[in-house]
């Protein structure tokens, strides 16, 4: 399984879902910013990460809106504030409040497998994020969660979100490295199919949030899929190369 890998010099890391617990970091930490469990905190996590991939396809495919992440959640946090579902919750959440909640994305934990895979990644190869957040939220992310990057690569600095082709082929110049040599480690097949078609070699890790219905079905090469490699953690990946 490793012959897929041979030669990359650098992983980047698609960061919510592949490398955090982004449904229940924030899950927790609403239930205890609240103190209430009368709310279906879990719905309003899942909507506004809806909200999140539907505003960040529409800016990479060149429509409106900000290029941080900040706003983004913030923005689409007072639009759920205002919509039939949750605007009873509105008047008790003044602009501080809502300002401390879209910090809650910068507080997500990892998943078990993903500060220690990724200390072992380190020592063999480049390491770093290919992510949509922005600079200071992947930056407080990796303190809060002890993720080792290398490098912060956002759509805050290359210009877009995924999967616009600034980004992938962004990552590659400021790498200095031939599409060949550089892995995309993601939870979302349609991230690694974006990254494919710029030539990169994709890695596609399984993760309980992501994909679902989908995860089975991704395949290696090996295996008669489109993916180079498929793991279960950042240690096996670690383990492969």
């Amino acid at each position: 399984m490793a012959e897929p890998l041979q030669g990359v010099e650098a992983y980047v890391f698609d960061v919510f879902g592949t490398v955090v617990d982004w449904y229940g970091s924030v899950t927790r930490a609403l239930e205890a910013f609240t103190g209430s469990q009368d709310e279906d905190w879990g719905s309003f996590t899942q909507e506004w990460r809806e909200g999140y991939r539907k505003y960040t396809a529409r800016v990479a495919a060149g429509g409106q809106g900000s290029n941080n992440v900040d706003i983004m959640h913030r923005e689409i946090l007072d639009d759920m504030l205002a919509s039939p579902r949750w605007k009873h919750l509105a008047a008790g959440w003044d602009n501080n409040m809502r300002e401390e909640m879209v910090h809650f994305w910068h507080k997500l934990d990892g998943w078990s497998d993903s500060s220690k895979g990724l200390y072992a990644l380190k020592k063999k190869a480049v390491i770093g994020t290919l992510s949509n957040g922005n600079v200071r939220l992947l930056v407080n992310m990796a303190k809060h969660a002890d993720l080792p990057w290398d490098v912060v690569f956002s759509g805050e600095l290359l210009g877009s979100y995924k999967p616009n082709p600034k980004v992938y082929l962004g990552a590659l110049h400021h790498l200095s490295v031939p599409p060949e040599k550089c892995a995309l480690v993601a939870a979302h097949i349609h991230d690694l199919r974006a990254a494919a078609s710029h030539g990169m070699k994709t890695v596609y890790v399984r993760r309980p949030t992501e994909d679902v219905g989908v995860q089975d079905s991704v395949k290696s090469k090996s295996q008669g899929g489109e993916v180079d490699a498929v793991v279960d953690s950042f240690e096996e990946l670690a383990a492969l190369i």
